[in-house]
């Protein structure tokens, strides 16, 4: 009997892979089938980008495409868009995030698609994650008689200005009726060539804080300085100083970025100001330093500011926090991965000070936040993300959507 039983488990077991395999085949065909419908989503979005939280032609566009699918959908935070995929029974759920905001920035591309709204750009390529997540919910759509659950599409507005869309759907309700048990989300990767995508698990993106400090001294005439306190020196003290706290003596295995990115000063070359403004962003991969860092700010800053004699305004805006990918979620999610791109086209990610709002779902629900290859260094396509000739390799459309679809389904069956 225990032979029997073996073989029977043997064909079960071998039944199933079939089946499975079946499945990615049905996935991979229709991702290139629907390829040159999401081509035209895309540069339709990237023609017409919007600002953070102003996103309402991008939102109305989704819905117009999900209502075409057939899927129930509704508006959150304004100007975001959740709708709903059923399987075949009832089953788990999880949900699917992308991003729909825009940047500040003039496109400098030369392409047919080139954004049509002056002084705004997807230099983020948050056109292809919107693109890419509606490609893979027109597959999961119509393969929804193969799978059981519930997937929820997150079109999220806001990430890239604070508080961060995500922290707003948040507050509304978005991970609730009916709840997710994890999300995942995908994001372009400009340094990976297209057809591979990168996994991190644990902490991957960093905490992100604004700094806004006004350093004030006694202006006058450059000539009789002697009767000024020069804010100027008092800036170049503090600058120094954070530089040789921060910078030199981080910890490799918990990095920190401390960096001020805008200095204004209104003075002349035969005239000293008043005060001297700053802008700048705090940047860690651990929540406890980010506090000590708060800390040791302001006392690096008071100290300096009083010995001169001078004074100081200092405004700290917390922004996003770390974003920690669940290791089992990624785990499971670069298997996937890897059966649906071959392993050679899945790699492992190092942790980056960059940061994402994606990390308030993951302080709340288990999360997966991947990368998505879009460059072509043959084609001249290697521009970073936030630069006004950001393009991608418009073929990593078809690995987004199919990939995500597939990583939902085995998500929901396991």
């Amino acid at each position: 009997m225990s032979g029997i039983f073996y073989l029977y488990y043997a064909y079960n077991n071998l039944l199933l892979e079939k089946i499975k395999q079946m499945l990615l085949e049905k996935i991979k065909l229709l991702a290139t089938k629907n390829f040159e419908t999401i081509l035209g989503y895309r540069r339709h979005i990237h023609e017409n980008p919007e600002l953070s939280y102003h996103e309402n032609n991008t939102a109305d566009y989704i819905s117009s495409v999900l209502k075409e699918y057939g899927i129930p959908y509704s508006r959150m935070a304004n100007t975001g868009v959740i709708g709903i995929i059923k399987g075949k029974q009832p089953g788990k759920t999880i949900a699917l995030r992308a991003d729909i905001d825009a940047l500040p920035i003039e496109e400098k591309n030369e392409v047919s698609y080139k954004s049509k709204n002056i002084g705004v750009m997807h230099a983020c390529g948050h056109d292809v994650h919107t693109a890419s997540l509606l490609g893979a919910a027109k597959i999961l759509s119509e393969l929804s008689n193969e799978w059981n659950g519930t997937i929820k599409l997150i079109f999220q507005p806001g990430e890239e200005k604070l508080p961060g869309g995500a922290s707003i759907l948040i507050k509304e309700g978005v991970l609730e009726n009916p709840a997710p048990l994890s999300i995942i989300a995908q994001h372009v990767f400009p340094s990976l060539e297209t057809g591979k995508v990168g996994f991190a698990e644990g902490s991957y993106m960093a905490a992100c804080d604004e700094v806004y400090l006004t350093v004030k001294g006694k202006g006058g005439h450059a000539a009789l300085s002697k009767a000024t306190i020069n804010p100027l020196l008092i800036t170049s003290e503090i600058l120094l100083k954070l530089e040789s706290t921060f910078m030199r003596n981080t910890d490799n295995a918990s990095p920190l970025v401390m960096a001020f990115g805008k200095m204004t000063a209104n003075g002349a070359t035969n005239v000293i100001p008043n005060e001297v403004y700053l802008e700048g962003t705090l940047r860690t991969m651990d929540e406890d330093k980010r506090k000590e860092a708060h800390t040791t700010i302001k006392e690096i800053i008071s100290s300096i500011a009083k010995n001169w004699g001078g004074d100081y305004d200092l405004r700290i805006e917390k922004g996003y926090p770390v974003l920690v990918n669940n290791e089992e979620l990624t785990r499971r999610a670069k298997k996937f991965a890897e059966e649906y791109l071959g392993k050679d086209n899945v790699v492992t990610l190092e942790p980056r000070m960059t940061s994402e709002d994606f990390a308030y779902y993951s302080r709340v629900k288990p999360s997966c936040f991947y990368r998505l290859g879009t460059a072509n260094a043959s084609k001249g396509i290697t521009a970073g993300v936030h630069t006004p000739t950001f393009n991608i390799d418009e073929k990593a459309l078809e690995t987004g959507m199919g990939l995500m679809a597939w990583i939902a389904i085995n998500e929901l069956k396991g």
